[in-house]
């Protein structure tokens, strides 16, 4: 065993969110909401689809053409996005974006970040956070 000291760690929770590209937004809402039955929430532009899966969110992404649909991308959910990433750093992975709020929902700030595994597929990490008081 080594004598040094593990970095922090980044404070995983469980996953938060899922992350599909498609080339037809609009077939893929019609196969997730009435074909599986999933619980649809809401789109957001420029072309985001959000369902419910048993508290585990799925987000659809179109893609206008079939060659830029990617891998999906899991979302752990962390409660201090900003500790995660420092933590992430600590241990020499590469930081694909830093922390930064995607949406604001009322009280909660949504921040994401993004590193990625060895394979070079998306990791993401999601934190819901107070909104600041005006």
């Amino acid at each position: 065993m080594s004598s040094t000291a593990s970095p922090p760690g980044t404070g995983i929770r469980g996953i938060a969110q899922l992350a599909y590209s498609v080339a037809d937004l609009s077939r893929a809402v019609v196969f997730y909401r009435d074909t599986l039955g999933l619980r649809f929430l809401f789109e957001a532009p420029p072309a985001l689809a959000f369902f419910d899966c048993g508290g585990v969110r799925l987000m659809l992404s179109a893609q206008p053409n079939e060659e830029s649909v990617s891998h999906p991308i899991v979302y752990f959910k962390v409660p201090d996005i900003h500790a995660a990433v420092a933590a992430l750093r600590a241990r020499k992975a590469p930081i694909r974006s830093e922390a930064h709020i995607v949406t604001r929902l009322g009280s909660m700030d949504l921040w994401l970040a993004f590193t990625e595994d060895p394979d070079g597929h998306a990791v993401g990490l999601m934190s819901d956070q107070p909104a600041p008081e005006d």
